[in-house]
């Protein structure tokens, strides 16, 4: 048998073997080349960094910078404490990693030993407070409250307490000078996140671990000013963790000073009568209710009027921000946030949203000059108008007969206003708008600055609202689903308002108008807003952004950073509309409604303006509103379900004048005794060591009987007018209402 070659097999193989060789060098030569370029071309890189796997951090830290009072007394600073600390590193080589050091030294300091061990473990996800979130280097504190004897006793037993230290060290504080709290200016300290340290890892201003960070007001503010620069030192180790050399050291750099425009001395006098008024309010009868006014919170804000600078804000119910100092305990917490606690962390002053009320009407009298109407007249001024079958009285029902606007603001009468606001809502075509109405009394709103932030240099301000067309429009696709499943046609009030809402609660009806021309139904304000209004008809209508930072002075005192007024815009009226409204305040101060408050008033040498409001509110008691200003000054409160206007908030603003300008009751006026008769221009004296010279605090005396504690620093049962609580990690709000709908009912004001 004849045997046949397989004729091509051996050549395919052999280009086989090729290919297979030149993938197999390819291979070689790109790891060689990979070897190549980290062990040679990027080798220095590389084990530059690999040694950084050797060398720890420890941060000392900076010290935060002072914030100052106008005068230059401190309201916010830092003392020393005897801080006792304990080393991880130093546990972790005994034994049993330090627990029985931990106990015998809780023993020392009356604590739990419980307490103490797990303060110095490291926080993960699975481990909650109270543990450790800084670096495992760095002396972890165990109390910033050690005694000199225990300290003493830590220190001269060093062989009982190895890796524990016993040092004097900057601690925030809050002075409370003249027992002036100031607690919602000023906010409050916490541990900087993991979060916040990735987000500012790569910015000019990144956080350590160890940092304490600003979570509400001038603290979270101004942090980046306040903080300065933490030291840091970076220590060799070897892979026990034990230290081998000290590789580089930066000095720490102190925070720079903030200096307000707040006069702690005013700031007393304003927290102190707005929480007496509310005391005393407490004390009136209700005559809707049959029950004494709740009166469950309220605010004041004292500003500059030429320059929109802060003088005092005082926000009730309050909080002593010390309690954040050094971490804040879970009850302390509950206190301050809880469903009971009626939220004292809130700045009411810049949170705190209601309707206005008839200190509202300046609003619409500019408003209805600017669409046509003379501001003389006359308008009738009769005790109720009828809308749609609807009865919208005036207060008392009294009428006044054919009046001018000027009359009608003394009086605050509300059926002139009910009258402008239908006949406008009709000339723009009411339900079914013209393609181009006029929406004067709303188009008015927003250029004096509502349904925005002022810009006020504190975080978290709210907005308030001005319920125009538009967010009548979109209030009702966020609503309409809950007013259609709640509403009853001929059922109860609130369902029949309901219902009426499912149908056609986007369009403007007669009765929001109206209602809106008294500062009522929809329209919400915060105190901050009316003062910045208020303020600028003072100052001749210039809209400033209401300031609380004055100077940022640097901690050696040779750089000033000043912090100067700025404005959002001007009044949307003529100087002679201007002049008339003016004219028609100071009308209510001396003749009108507010008259009977400032009864001896020295009006020739310290012309007072004034307006009063008293707002309705569906479900609870009436909300009380005083709005006033001088030459240099305006000063507005407020106080939730409180009564009237005048009745509830007008004494305690009379004696925030008073003690301003030195007025006693019968009006004579004594220069020694007026805290702040002009408004405080300089800055403090800045010492040439950069120190700032700090005169005496002095306390508003209060009745012997007071007991702040109960009733102005605790919270008090109520609802959040802001409806938001400030995280304590991010200082953000945090939105706590249920969202769903209340029925609205139509409000008409008192005053």
């Amino acid at each position: 048998m004849t045997n046949i070659p397989e004729t091509g097999r051996t050549p395919r193989v052999q280009i086989r073997l090729v290919v297979i060789q030149i993938l197999v060098l390819s291979l070689l030569g790109t790891l060689g080349a990979r070897l190549w370029y980290l062990q040679i071309r990027e080798g220095d890189a590389y084990a530059k960094e690999a040694s950084g796997n050797h060398v720890q951090q420890v941060v000392s830290p900076a010290v935060r910078g002072s914030i100052l009072d106008a005068r230059g007394v401190p309201i916010a600073d830092n003392e020393t404490r005897l801080v006792v600390s304990a080393s991880r590193t130093d546990l972790l080589k005994m034994k049993d990693d330090g627990k029985a050091v931990l106990s015998k030294l809780a023993g020392v300091l009356g604590l739990k030993a419980k307490d103490v061990i797990e303060k110095v473990r490291l926080c993960d996800s699975k481990t909650p407070q109270p543990c450790w979130n800084g670096s495992p280097y760095q002396p972890i504190p165990v109390t910033d409250e050690a005694t000199p004897k225990q300290a003493l006793q830590i220190r001269e037993r060093a062989e009982d307490f190895p890796g524990i230290t016993a040092e004097p060290q900057a601690v925030r504080r809050y002075a409370a000078p003249g027992e002036a709290n100031t607690a919602q200016v000023l906010g409050y300290l916490s541990p900087v996140t993991d979060e916040e340290i990735t987000k500012a890892k790569d910015t000019d201003s990144p956080y350590l671990r160890s940092d304490q960070v600003g979570r509400s007001g001038l603290e979270r503010q101004y942090d980046k000013a306040l903080r300065g620069k933490a030291g840091v030192t970076r220590y060799e180790v070897d892979k026990l963790g034990r230290v081998i050399g000290q590789a580089k050291s930066d000095k720490a750099e102190p925070g720079a000073n903030v200096v307000t425009s707040i006069d702690s001395r005013v700031q007393r006098v304003a927290e102190y009568e707005l929480n007496q008024a509310m005391k005393d309010a407490r004390k009136e009868l209700d005559r809707n209710t049959g029950e004494n006014y709740k009166a469950d919170s309220g605010a004041v804000v004292v500003m500059e009027a030429k320059t929109g600078r802060v003088v005092a804000m005082a926000s009730n119910p309050s909080y002593d921000p010390n309690a954040w100092v050094g971490g804040i305990s879970g009850k302390d917490y509950t206190r301050l946030t809880g469903k009971d606690s009626n939220y004292p962390l809130l700045n009411r002053a810049i949170q705190g949203q209601s309707a206005p009320g008839s200190v509202f009407k300046v609003i619409p009298t500019a408003a209805a000059v600017n669409a046509g109407y003379s501001f003389d007249g006359p308008y009738q001024c009769s005790s109720s108008y009828s809308v749609g079958g609807q009865v919208f009285k005036n207060f008392e029902s009294k009428g006044y007969g054919p009046i001018s606007l000027g009359r009608a603001l003394e009086v605050s009468c509300d059926t002139v206003f009910y009258r402008l606001s239908h006949e406008e809502w009709k000339r723009d075509g009411g339900i079914k708008p013209n393609k181009n109405a006029g929406d004067w009394f709303y188009k008015t709103a927003h250029q004096f600055g509502l349904g925005k932030e002022t810009g006020i240099d504190l975080p978290n301000e709210v907005t308030g609202r001005v319920p125009d067309r538009q967010w009548k429009q979109d209030y009702w696709k966020a609503n309409k689903d809950a007013w259609c499943k709640y509403g009853k046609k001929g059922g109860t009030y609130a369902q029949q308002i309901a219902y009426e809402n499912c149908l056609e609660g986007n369009r403007l009806r007669a009765g929001d108008s109206v209602n809106y021309a008294i500062g009522q139904g929809d329209t919400l304000v915060t105190p901050i807003q009316m003062a910045t209004i208020y303020g600028a008809i003072s100052n001749g209508g210039t809209l400033y952004d209401p300031t609380v930072g004055k100077a940022i002075v640097s901690p050696d005192g040779k750089t000033v950073q000043e912090i100067k007024p700025k404005s959002h815009g001007k009044l949307p009226m003529t100087q002679q509309t201007l002049s008339e409204i003016d004219g028609a305040l100071e009308g209510v101060a001396t003749r009108g409604t507010a008259a009977w408050r400032f009864g001896g008033w020295p009006q020739d040498e310290i012309p007072m303006h004034a307006k009063t409001g008293t707002a309705e509110v569906y479900g609870k008691q009436t909300t009380s509103w005083f709005t006033t200003y001088t030459e240099d000054y305006t000063v507005v409160m407020t106080i939730s379900q409180g009564g009237t206007g005048s009745g509830a908030s007008g004494p305690a603003v009379r004696k925030i004048y008073n003690a301003l300008y030195g007025v006693s009751e019968d009006g004579a006026i004594d220069k020694k005794k007026a805290l702040l008769p002009e408004p405080q221009k300089s800055l403090p004296k800045i010492e040439k060591d950069g120190s700032i010279d700090s005169p005496k605090a002095e306390a508003y005396p209060p009745p012997k009987d007071e007991q702040a504690s109960e009733e102005g620093q605790q919270p008090v049962n109520g609802d959040n007018p802001a409806a938001t609580v400030p995280d304590p990690n991010t200082g953000n709000n945090r939105d706590t209402r249920r969202r769903t709908a209340r029925p609205k009912k139509r409000r008409r004001t008192l005053t």
